[in-house]
């Protein structure tokens, strides 16, 4: 009597096989003919004979079913469900013979590539749109639409970490400066520093870069001839850079107080980082601490002595400061590193022409000794002839610049250079209007 149950228990299992194996071949008919839709229907109506199935059936169902959601990459809506089902046949096969799981592999690495193209031509439109001033929008919008695009590849595989990344980079330029933060921290928190080993090749059918996890994928992709060029490159670790972006978004948002605190955390594996030091300035001059503002820029400075721009920011501090002749020498020093800087010689003749306002205000208070008033005067037009030349300097490298040409304008008619006014002046009413 035993034996006979246990054969019908067997008899029964038996004909679940086959039909399982019905079935699949049925979903596979239908996807040659591109009928997906049909074959998710017989694959879903087989699901109940999984509970008896051997891993190996198991594993080529969830395949299959995955290919089907997938479907060429023709129904983005589904590749959430692809990339769940195809990571089944990984999780089933990992302790096993893995007869599928190479097949799965490379059809999840398909449906990234494709999530991949559309995110990074998003991506490159929006850089292109935010060359233009009034596109603005629009740019932003094709930001966003990227780095979405980034953060469901890292959704449909998380072993793609690097694609979280770039998600979190790209909302910064998307303005979802929270998304940024919280991307970058979830980086953070799982240990990701984006150091490693990057592999990749170029796809023979549009000749895109496409990555991979391992040497191994890359390799059967190159002998599958479905990508050519392979490259095996060294990533430096990304942590502090990654800080420095979280501190970005911050200043966006105009949280001085996280972003000070991101700065100082980082600082502790990295005193003497120019960019963070550049930041921890930005900071203190956002809360109005200019004193600091320019210590931590006079610190960069040591370290990085060829930013012009650095030295220029030193000079706008020390002019605040009242420290002209200081920022004077620091102007100098950013025209000496680029000779066309026109703010630069427009701000050292702004700085010589501040010299004459205790002056001016002397000149007032003697309106009526007539000799210490041309005494002063006479003083007045030397600092006048001193600054022009900087002013002059300014115009020759950019004629439209408005402030340029309206102090020229006025030194011009202070000494009585009155043709080289009325030339300032026409070009002055142009740009006004």
């Amino acid at each position: 009597m035993k034996k006979t149950i246990i054969l019908a228990v067997a008899f029964i299992l038996s004909v679940a096989t086959f039909a399982q194996k019905d079935e699949i071949k049925a979903a596979e008919a239908a996807m040659k003919e591109n009928n997906f839709t049909q074959a998710i229907s017989v694959l879903k109506g087989a699901e109940n004979l999984l509970v008896t199935a051997k891993d190996k059936q198991k594993a080529q169902y969830y395949l299959v079913l995955g290919k089907a959601y997938f479907a060429n990459g023709t129904t983005p809506a589904n590749f959430q469900l692809a990339s769940q089902s195809l990571n089944k046949v990984i999780e089933i096969e990992k302790n096993g013979s893995q007869s599928y799981t190479e097949e799965a592999l490379l059809t999840i690495n398909n449906l990234i590539q494709k999530i991949v193209e559309k995110a990074s031509a998003s991506y490159s439109e929006g850089v292109e749109l935010s060359k233009d001033e009034t596109n603005h929008a629009l740019s932003v919008e094709k930001f966003n639409e990227s780095a979405k695009g980034f953060e469901e590849v890292y959704n449909l595989s998380a072993r793609d970490t690097a694609f979280l990344q770039n998600a979190a980079y790209v909302y910064y330029f998307a303005e979802e400066y929270q998304k940024s933060i919280d991307n970058y921290k979830k980086l953070l928190n799982i240990g990701y520093t984006g150091a490693g080993t990057v592999y990749s090749a170029k796809s023979v059918v549009n000749d895109q870069e496409v990555f991979f996890n391992s040497k191994k994928e890359m390799d059967d992709q190159v002998k599958l001839k479905l990508v050519v060029d392979p490259q095996i490159k060294a990533k430096e670790p990304q942590t502090i850079e990654m800080k420095k972006m979280i501190v970005k978004s911050y200043l966006a948002m105009k949280d001085n107080a996280k972003a000070l605190e991101t700065i100082l955390e980082a600082k502790q594996s990295a005193p003497h980082d120019y960019g963070l030091l550049v930041d921890e300035a930005n900071v203190y001059y956002a809360m109005g601490d200019n004193m600091k503002f320019k210590e931590k820029l006079e610190e960069a400075v040591q370290i990085n002595p060829t930013d012009y721009v650095l030295h220029y920011n030193i000079g706008v501090m020390k002019s605040d400061l009242k420290d002209l002749d200081g920022a004077i020498e620091s102007y100098n020093k950013a025209i000496a590193l680029k000779p066309d800087y026109v703010d630069a010689y427009n701000n050292i003749g702004a700085a010589v022409l501040a010299k004459a306002e205790p002056i001016v205000e002397e000149m007032n208070n003697n309106l009526n000794n007539f000799a210490k008033y041309d005494e002063l005067q006479a003083k007045q037009l030397d600092i006048y002839r001193e600054a022009l030349p900087y002013f002059e300097k300014a115009f020759e490298y950019k004629q439209d610049n408005l402030s340029v040409v309206q102090a020229l304008m006025g030194i011009y008619e202070q000494l009585e250079m009155y043709e080289k006014s009325k030339e300032m002046r026409v070009i002055y009413n142009s740009l006004k209007n």
